[in-house]
């Protein structure tokens, strides 16, 4: 097993309560896995999948790893000191972006209710990197299957919704109330589509938008 260098010990008395899942955005997993473990880049996260489901674990979950970088979620700036992060062999959107394959994603949903298991995550905490920092970060992306991830348990998704026409300050006002960040409005609505309407993502709150959204605040 090859184990990160790059985590610090969590604070005592922080619960467990985010798991945030990215996609590694480089050409291989070799790459993707010498960054991860190479201390000159300070980057580290809790487990790494390869494309075949081979899971890699890199830092202890009672470790903090840096994956989250400059985040912000439910009002809480140090998601790395709450959170567990899952790195996805995926080339991204600067390298080939493409679906996520059944093994990988198999390997994802049992790892995570492995994790979900021993912390109390709730639901509206399982997230994207683009959730919790929709200004700098696409992954996990549109191609990311949360509806079969939620199907399995894990994360929220609704269906059959009501569509709405809501203002942007409206918008603003439910996106906060569900755990995003605000400092950029367009980016964090196009992070939310990424998520949760992926046939759409272009940052404008349309009514389909808005009733997705309306329904999951009635769920938490």
């Amino acid at each position: 097993m090859t184990v990160s260098p790059n985590f610090n010990d969590r604070l005592p008395g922080i619960p467990l309560d985010m798991l945030v899942i990215h996609y590694t955005g480089m050409k291989t997993c070799a790459e993707a896995k010498a960054r991860l473990c190479d201390p000159n880049f300070e980057v580290s996260a809790h487990y790494l999948i390869e494309e075949d489901g081979t899971v890699h674990r890199l830092v202890d979950e009672d470790k903090r790893a840096w994956h989250a970088g400059v985040a912000w979620w439910r009002g809480g700036f140090d998601v790395n000191g709450h959170s567990i992060g899952i790195e996805l062999v995926n080339p991204g959107h600067e390298f080939g972006y493409k679906a996520f394959p059944e093994a990988q994603m198999l390997a994802l949903t049992n790892l995570s209710k492995s994790i979900l298991s021993r912390h109390h995550i709730c639901p509206q905490n399982v997230v994207g990197h683009s959730d919790i920092a929709p200004r700098r970060k696409l992954d996990p992306g549109e191609l990311f299957d949360w509806q079969r991830f939620a199907a399995s348990g894990i994360g929220l998704w609704v269906e059959n919704t009501t569509p709405m026409d809501i203002t942007d300050e409206q918008a603003a006002m439910m996106l906060s109330a569900y755990g995003y960040p605000l400092a950029d409005l367009k980016a964090t609505i196009t992070a939310f589509q990424r998520h949760f309407r992926p046939a759409k993502v272009d940052g404008i709150m349309d009514p389909e938008s808005a009733g997705i959204l309306k329904a999951l605040l009635d769920l938490i």
